[in-house]
């Protein structure tokens, strides 16, 4: 074992605060990866302060949060083939899987059905607690490794691991591009991905705002119409509209309302994660034949695509740097939705 430092939150709801703890010593298969930079996920806070223990196990304290770590190979086992020192990379939301289900044989690791190791909160095959990217390194299984766009910067590409997946997964599932209308809903640090990602597809993009102060934005980043969700002629004017529609918000919004804007046929895809359940009206479902569906992240071999695909298209998020020392700062601004559109640590200030 040896000592890294970051940053922990030592209990639920307490501020995160300066940490050392242990990394364990590389495998014949393991990257040790420098960490220059750790996007901060709505989904760090949520567990953190162990808000979602009415549908997860209870959070594992003290937590290092941070699933969104691009950085530099400082060190390889010595069976490792797929990276060497120097080269960037990046570690997503899991840190290993079973391997062996049909859902890991098929690339779908993030839904393994024995365990998905997760990059924080979770524990390890030897029953050790994982501790995220909010650390000065990691090491990390090799197939469980991403290869970064060479050409990229790392700050603005470190969130690709996370919420670039999140959104690229079910364009591509659902075969968003040319002759598709696609609408995102919200435009926050997912759904600024959304419409970066459905325009690169081809497909026409609508975004679905609360209000329309963020339009100047939407249609920088590739939107084709953008609407006020706040106008209830919104509904009335879109109504049986689109292909697919990907629910971006965790607010608790009438869903019944968004289905009835697709097309039929149309599906919507949840990524957004409410705190409660919301009721759907069977008749939402059955008037025109449409799909309430869910996704989560990608698999390995899809997140390597992902970032093959942004490389190609020149494609980035929109970030705020910041020093660690800012963390908790940043958690309450994420709550006010005060970032455009994601913030990121820059781990130098360690």
């Amino acid at each position: 074992m040896s000592k890294s430092r970051g940053y922990a939150a030592l209990s639920a709801k307490a501020a995160l605060v300066p940490y050392i703890f242990e990394r364990r010593e590389p495998r014949a298969h393991d990257v040790v990866i420098e960490i220059r930079y750790c996007g901060i996920c709505h989904t760090d806070i949520h567990q953190a302060r162990n808000e979602w223990n009415d549908y997860l196990e209870e959070s594992i304290f003290p937590m290092v949060p941070g699933h969104e770590i691009a950085g530099v190979v400082t060190a390889v086992g010595n069976k490792v083939t797929k990276y060497k020192v120097g080269d960037k990379v990046g570690v997503g939301c899991f840190v290993d899987s079973c391997r062996k289900c049909a859902e890991c044989r098929s690339g779908l690791e993030q839904y393994c059905t024995v365990r998905t190791i997760w990059t924080y909160n979770a524990r390890d095959d030897e029953g050790q607690p994982t501790y995220g990217g909010y650390s000065d390194r990691i090491v990390a299984d090799e197939n469980y490794v991403l290869g970064m766009p060479e050409h990229l910067p790392l700050d603005a590409c470190a969130p690709l691991l996370c919420a670039g997946i999140t959104l690229y997964s079910p364009l591509r599932h659902w075969q968003a591009g040319a002759g598709k209308k696609v609408a995102i809903i919200g435009l926050g640090g997912l759904g600024h991905m959304g419409v970066k990602l459905a325009h690169a597809l081809g497909a026409e993009v609508t975004v679905l705002s609360h209000s329309l102060k963020k339009q100047a934005d939407g249609k920088r980043l590739g939107a084709d119409h953008f609407y006020a969700t706040s106008d209830p002629e919104t509904f009335s004017r879109l109504k049986g509209s689109f292909d697919l529609i990907i629910n971006t918000v965790s607010a608790q919004i009438d869903w019944n309302e968004y289905l009835a804007l697709l097309k039929v046929g149309g599906t919507m895809v949840v990524v957004g994660l409410p705190e409660k359940n919301i009721p759907i009206g069977a008749f939402a479902l059955t008037g025109a034949r449409r799909s309430l569906a869910g996704s989560q992240i990608g698999g390995i071999r899809e997140t390597q695509e992902m970032l093959d695909f942004c490389g190609k298209h020149g494609i980035t998020c929109d970030v705020e740097v910041i020093p660690i020392q800012k963390v908790n700062e940043a958690y309450e601004r994420v709550l006010k939705s005060d970032v455009r559109y994601r913030f990121v640590i820059d781990m130098a200030s360690l």
